[in-house]
């Protein structure tokens, strides 16, 4: 298994590389990385052979798409696939007069939500000139999940539906877009989204890992029904899938629980007897099902791109998955790497 290998993007008909790059690091997020650092990243991912970039409005409030766009601008559009998302409207405001978030040094716009039919419209067009581009690859609604809006989703879910998944059918039509779909933190509102709308893609955030399995029970075989592609992010839950149970170990975002951390320390013990890296497995896991088409691998330097392509194609002994089977660690359903 190496990132540079060619997976068909499911009934959408291009090829992506299986590791993509993740752009969110490059928006700054927690703490700032400096743009010739950000632009190093990239060029070595493509050094790397990587061909497929993501990035989002919501990613530095603009910096991710500004620095991917960048990057990007003197290769040849046939030779990368690239994608963003919609759901947010940027809006130039004095530094200071609005919230940042986990995003620190961002350009002087502020992010507000928009679901709607014509502020999709317009915020894909606010892309593409951030990007210095004439088109997409991939556009996903983003963040119309529990985890983003808490009790206001459902109408938040609702105005997509009437705004957001229109205008970018419209896109596609228009060849703007070559393939559409969601990106969320949550694999019902995945489903949900697959049974009211005609979709391409979805991109999973942090759902489907050796952690966190229950997509493989509903989501992932409607989307091999349907060849659909699923892009998954968040293989490592945020940090502890990479770090392992070690003190401070973030899952989700936050601390990890003892529930948690105590599973890890199960996956970790067959680490140990079988020499594999913990990330390594994970990695290996997340790419192991037929529906999954791209691993949306992020970074923060040159170092952990190229340590992300080598646990990508680190051995791991048969033996291993089959231990981890039988301690219940791995669904009967979830497939592994052969």
């Amino acid at each position: 298994m190496k990132g540079t290998d060619s997976r068909t993007f499911g009934r959408a008909g291009f090829d992506v590389t299986l590791l993509g790059y993740g752009g969110a690091p490059i928006g700054n997020i927690f703490r700032p990385i400096p743009e010739t650092d950000a632009q190093a990243q990239i060029a070595e991912a493509w050094n790397m052979g990587v061909r497929s970039f993501d990035t989002a409005p919501m990613y530095g409030h603009g910096l991710s798409e500004h620095r991917v766009g960048h990057a990007l601008l003197t290769k040849d559009r046939e030779d990368y696939v690239l994608s963003t998302k919609v759901g947010r409207t940027l809006t130039p405001a004095a530094r200071g007069s609005f919230d940042t978030g986990i995003w620190v040094d961002t350009p002087p716009f502020r992010a507000d939500f928009d679901y709607s039919y014509d502020a999709v419209l317009r915020q894909v067009e606010d892309s593409l000139q951030r990007m210095c581009q004439d088109r997409f690859d991939i556009l996903y609604v983003h963040d119309v999940d529990r985890y983003t809006h808490g009790d206001a989703q459902p109408g938040r879910f609702a105005e997509a539906l009437a705004g957001a998944f229109p205008a970018l059918i419209r896109l596609r039509d228009e060849g703007v877009v070559r393939a559409i779909g969601i990106g969320v933190n949550e694999a019902d509102v995945c489903v949900d989204a697959l049974q009211r709308v005609d979709l391409d893609c979805v991109l999973l955030a942090g759902r489907y890992t050796l952690l966190e399995q229950d997509p493989v029970t509903d989501l992932l075989p409607l989307a091999a029904e349907r060849d659909v592609a699923i892009v998954l992010g968040g293989v490592f839950n945020s940090g502890v899938l990479a770090t392992g149970a070690v003190p401070g170990a973030k899952f989700n975002y936050q601390p990890a629980s003892e529930e948690v951390l105590g599973r890890v320390r199960d996956i970790e013990k067959f680490c140990a007897r079988h020499d594999v890296p913990l990330a390594a497995a994970s990695i290996q896991f997340a790419a192991a099902h037929p529906a999954v088409r791209e691993l949306l691998l992020g970074a923060r330097n040159c170092d952990q791109l190229r340590q992300n392509a080598a646990w990508l194609e680190h051995p791991i002994p048969a033996e291993f998955w089959q231990d981890l089977r039988a301690a219940g660690l791995i669904l009967e359903e979830a497939p592994t790497p052969t």
